[in-house]
């Protein structure tokens, strides 16, 4: 998730258990612990950009490591807070829960974890929060904040951590809530499947951006992704408005030895598409949520994960390609409007915009 998330994690992690002992220190040291994981995103400053995406929450994220950084930080830790009475067990909790609490919150997220890296197995998500959701948040932002003003003599009688025990029991009652709407959304588009008497082979749900809500779902289907959307207030048996979108497998078939190639279909978890490209191949992500503008033709797509493979490059045969919202204001408002059963301001004819100055590809929808 966020790193103001992730931090604000590893705060309350450190107040619950190093409080007693530390005071407000604990404050800091948990978020400086709650965010270290995320120090794998420097391989991106001098790797390929394929090799970034296999480095980004791999190893750093593994349980194997949090089990050697705990075994390797308990007694320096330990010995460094000896005047405040804080024994290798307890130095070996924090850094297993700040790290691991890390890890976990990550896995709630689409974009996947390596939690049993170097092992060569699938990275692990449940796709059942969003990156940044403030709802979750906040809780552990007011944790922070009334540890900041407790006094030291208070800390001892447990102040800050009673509260920092509230507040982490509300962001957990919020992840609870999230997986509920997870499994709602996964029975309705499970149900307008079979009225369709459509076969599939295999879906996924997730979250809208900052919210538990409105749900996006993808269902792989043979040659193409259907994409849709379900406010957990629709009413029961309300249709799914589904947007196609073609694979093109025979597309990245031509360069499927490729290790560029290989990757964006291993990162993406098989949920791309392919394009022909002037100089190679466009490829898209669509677990992650499409960024909407509308205008008198309907609405347009664009697939905030995306990439060009340039087999005749020199240099780094993989170009990622940066989407950002036309009017984010107007996308949340819409979404707002979606999440009420106000279907009309959210849908309408879809068109894919693709590379940069490529044709615009309008989508069927079903």
């Amino acid at each position: 998730m966020d790193s103001l998330t992730q931090a604000a994690l590893g705060a309350v992690i450190g107040e619950l258990v190093l409080g007693r002992q530390l005071g407000r220190r604990a404050l800091a040291w948990g978020a400086l612990f709650g965010t270290l994981p995320d120090l794998d995103v420097v391989f991106e400053w001098f790797l390929p950009t394929a090799w970034g995406l296999v480095m980004h929450r791999s190893l750093t994220h593994s349980i194997f490591l949090i089990g050697l950084l705990t075994w390797l930080l308990a007694k320096p830790l330990a010995k460094r807070w000896k005047k405040d009475k804080v024994t290798p067990q307890r130095a070996a909790w924090f850094v297993f829960l700040a790290w691991g609490t890390h890890v976990l919150i990550d896995v709630f997220t689409v974009y996947g974890t390596g939690v049993l890296d170097p092992l060569p197995l699938p990275r692990t998500s449940t796709d059942n929060m969003s990156i940044i959701d403030p709802l979750f948040t906040i809780p552990l932002m007011v944790a922070v904040v009334i540890g900041m003003f407790v006094k030291p003599k208070e800390w001892k009688k447990g102040k800050g951590i009673r509260s920092a025990a509230w507040c982490l029991g509300i962001s957990s009652f919020y992840v609870i809530l999230s997986i509920c709407a997870k499994f709602s959304v996964g029975r309705a588009v499970e149900a307008d499947m079979a009225k369709r008497n459509v076969t599939w082979q295999r879906k996924m749900e997730a979250p809208t951006i900052g919210n538990i809500l409105l749900w996006r779902t993808l269902v792989d289907r043979p040659g193409e992704i259907w994409i849709g959307y379900r406010s957990v207030f629709d009413p029961s048996g309300q249709p799914i408005r589904w947007t196609v979108v073609p694979k093109h497998e025979e597309i990245a078939a031509k360069h499927a030895d490729a290790r560029e190639v290989k990757i964006v279909k291993w990162f993406s978890k098989g949920w791309w598409v392919a394009r022909e490209s002037a100089d190679g191949v466009w490829l898209a992500d669509l677990r992650f949520a499409e960024l909407r503008s509308w205008d008198e033709r309907g609405v347009a797509l664009r697939f905030p994960f995306t990439w060009t493979y340039q087999p005749d490059s020199t240099k780094d045969r993989l170009r990622s390609q940066e989407r950002e919202a036309r009017n984010p204001g107007e996308m949340l408002r819409r979404m707002g409007r979606r999440v009420t059963g106000e279907e009309a301001a959210w849908e309408g004819n879809a068109r894919l915009i693709g590379q940069f100055l490529a044709l615009q590809e309008y989508l069927e929808s079903r």
